[in-house]
């Protein structure tokens, strides 16, 4: 999505929504990723502080979650489903979302197939199986 640096990405979202706060001109991107945070006022102070998690780890095995991992899952989710790719996803979440009654909580629940898929093909060392992905959002249907 952004590249494979951490504090990079982390900018990319501190800077979007410093930017939305000031209420300056955004970029698609920009848009996309302050429209989500928007959404999660539970880290809206984070993002406010950059220098106190820039170099933060988040430890699962610590019950931690990751803030910036799940907003860039939001982001990765909407890319799917407005390009779907693959093919079907989109479907996929729109009956979804019509089941929960609303698309952020669709896109929650397609987070963890997406997660399990990562995992699964980090672990392996292998890409992502994009059918068992669907086949894992089918079950949540």
């Amino acid at each position: 999505m952004f590249g494979t640096d951490r504090q990079q990405l982390r900018r990319m979202f501190f800077d979007a929504w410093e930017k939305f706060r000031r209420q300056q001109p955004l970029e698609p991107l920009e848009r996309m990723i302050a429209e989500i945070v928007v959404q999660h006022p539970e880290y809206h102070a984070m993002l406010e502080q950059p220098e106190r998690v820039l170099e933060r780890d988040y430890l699962p095995e610590q019950g931690q979650t990751n803030p910036f991992l799940h907003l860039a899952m939001h982001i990765s989710i909407q890319e799917q489903v407005g390009t779907d790719r693959p093919p079907g996803v989109a479907e996929s979440y729109r009956l979804l979302a019509l089941r929960c009654g609303d698309p952020h909580e669709a896109e929650h629940r397609m987070m963890e197939c997406l997660g399990e898929l990562l995992w699964s093909a980090q672990r392996n060392h292998l890409p992502p199986d994009e059918q068992y992905y669907l086949e894992c959002l089918k079950k949540l249907l």
